[in-house]
């Protein structure tokens, strides 16, 4: 879609290039929602493209996704052998409600700066303990967990002029066993319900539940728990305020789902680490 409000489209190559933020401004990544419907508020593109960070660095602190990378570009990434959590990357492109072509296009930033329940970036990143780094507005940077980000549907702690440099993932978080359930209304539609367990060598569960709730709930035990503990703490931490509400899921079917597909992975990773 046209965007016929815009005056002025500014391309940035470095930090110190970028401009003071004023009211009618957007940053531009993949553009795949700012070009999807009319944006009459805005005045003025700033283009992220020319900052030319690296999608995707490997170290042997983790893995560091700039906010520019490409749905495309993580998933078509090598990872080493001993990364067992790589899986959940393909598990979680594919939750996507989007076409091939939109994954070439569309960020993984961007996906996190929705915010959106059912943003599968922000299940994959949230599950593997990722921390955002935020270049703000006056100059500093802040570091936040992505489970802390996204505050609410739509809504997450970046304030007007702050930019979503990039997500670290921890190695210890890579090497983690993983399982992942996902459910949906219909065949091909927006996630209801996703849920991500990891578990580490320690015995130790991490489930994070996303998609059936405003915002990502990581849930930790430091044994694996049985069913009757792990129904309780979800029932008890997650509050029935907390489960979304709209024509992809009712709240009492989205929390009947994520009761389901919890103990599902609960008991997926606890018969895989008996003997």
């Amino acid at each position: 879609m046209d965007l016929n409000t815009i005056t002025e489209v500014v391309r940035p190559r470095t930090r110190a290039d970028l401009l003071s933020w004023q009211a009618g401004d957007a940053w531009l990544a993949g553009g795949t929602w700012l070009f999807s419907e009319p944006q009459a508020q805005l005045s003025r593109l700033i283009d992220l493209s020319d900052l030319a960070w690296p999608a995707l660095t490997a170290s042997t602190d983790g893995l560091s996704i700039a906010a520019t990378c490409s749905v495309a570009e993580l998933d078509a990434l090598q990872c080493p052998a001993d990364w067992i959590a790589a899986p959940l990357i393909d598990q979680c492109c594919r939750a996507f409600l989007a076409s091939f072509k939109i994954w070439k296009t569309a960020t993984v930033g961007g996906n996190l700066c929705m915010s959106l329940p059912a943003g599968p970036m922000i299940s994959l990143l949230a599950a593997l303990e990722g921390v955002c780094t935020i270049w703000k507005s006056d100059g500093s940077e802040q570091r936040i967990a992505v489970a802390d980000f996204v505050t609410g549907n739509n809504s997450n702690v970046l304030a007007p002029g702050d930019l979503l440099r990039q997500i670290d993932i921890p190695l210890t978080a890579l090497k983690r066993r993983t399982a992942f359930r996902q459910i949906a209304l219909t065949p091909v539609g927006r996630s209801g319900a996703l849920v991500i367990g990891t578990m580490g060598r320690d015995g130790d569960l991490l489930l994070t539940v996303t998609a059936s709730t405003v915002r990502p709930l990581p849930l930790r035990f430091a044994a694996m728990p049985d069913a009757a503990l792990l129904r309780a703490t979800i029932q008890r931490d997650i509050p029935d305020v907390l489960y979304h509400d709209d024509l992809h899921g009712k709240p009492a079917w989205r929390k009947a789902m994520t009761l389901r597909l919890a103990e599902e992975i609960r008991s997926e990773l606890a018969d895989g680490a008996r003997p």
